[in-house]
């Protein structure tokens, strides 16, 4: 665990005997909040940070940020008798993300989207495309945070922001858990859009992932304009491998890993 915030330390705190091990929670969220009015002078505004589509082939990457009051999160009804509850969108059925991607708009009190091209990613590197997209995320929220919990051990956002960095942040986090969902249906709804004007490459069931149907159209009919050039899948198409880019060397420097 990574902790870009001197002093505060995750805590070691046993599960409820009753929850469900899926069901993201507060624990992160209340440390900061307690941590940080001495700080502040006042409780935190605390953002919730995930991405989506890192390793994709074609497509944008985004980012959603979430606020939530620390109240009860919204589950839905699963079977059984059984609630589905708000988790790392990874963990949910296509379904259960779509559901839940009606109703965290009207229950958060805070919540945006940001996005980085292909071409930004491209030009940029990937580190520097997700801090972009980050922070049109968080630009756009009703008011800026004070202090954001992002997934993983990598704080990509650096100064000025606060950054409190968790592995798994997105099973953890009641306000990461919903950032993921956010971004993720909106990033494969966003694909599945393109479906229609490049069929065969199969974005509407892999969202710009290398699905086999993916490689095939790729071998076949070469990269669509949404795809990312820079991106080491062209070296293995000999008929398309003259469109790779290449970045200076020194750019790649602190990259993120993709996967």
């Amino acid at each position: 665990m990574t902790d870009a915030l001197p002093g505060l330390t995750a805590a070691s705190r046993p599960a409820e005997p009753d929850a469900d091990p899926r069901a993201a929670g507060y624990a992160i969220e209340e440390e900061l909040r307690a941590a940080l009015p001495a700080l502040l002078g006042r409780p935190p505004r605390i953002a919730g940070l995930d991405e989506v589509g890192r390793g994709a082939w074609a497509g944008p990457v985004v980012v959603g940020a979430a606020v939530t009051d620390l109240g009860a999160p919204p589950g839905l009804p699963g079977r059984g008798g059984r609630t589905v509850a708000l988790t790392d969108s990874k963990l949910l059925t296509r379904r259960h993300r779509e559901a839940f991607a009606e109703i965290l708009p009207g229950w958060l009190t805070g919540h945006a989207l940001g996005s980085a091209s292909p071409e930004e990613i491209d030009e940029l590197g990937m580190t520097e495309a997700l801090r972009r997209a980050a922070i049109r995320a968080l630009e756009a929220l009703p008011e800026p945070p004070d202090v954001v919990i992002l997934d993983g051990d990598r704080d990509f956002l650096r100064h000025p922001w606060r950054v409190r960095c968790e592995v798994r942040a997105d099973q953890r986090s009641v306000s990461v858990a919903a950032a993921s969902v956010l971004a993720k249906v909106h990033r494969d709804r966003l694909m599945a859009d393109l479906d229609a004007d490049f069929p065969g490459y199969g974005f509407a069931d892999s969202a710009g992932y290398p699905s086999p149907a993916h490689q095939k159209a790729l071998a076949e009919s070469g990269p669509t304009p949404h795809h990312r050039l820079s991106w080491s899948y062209l070296d293995d198409l000999p008929r398309w491998r003259h469109l790779r880019r290449h970045r200076d060397p020194l750019a790649g420097e602190g990259q993120l890993s993709l996967l």
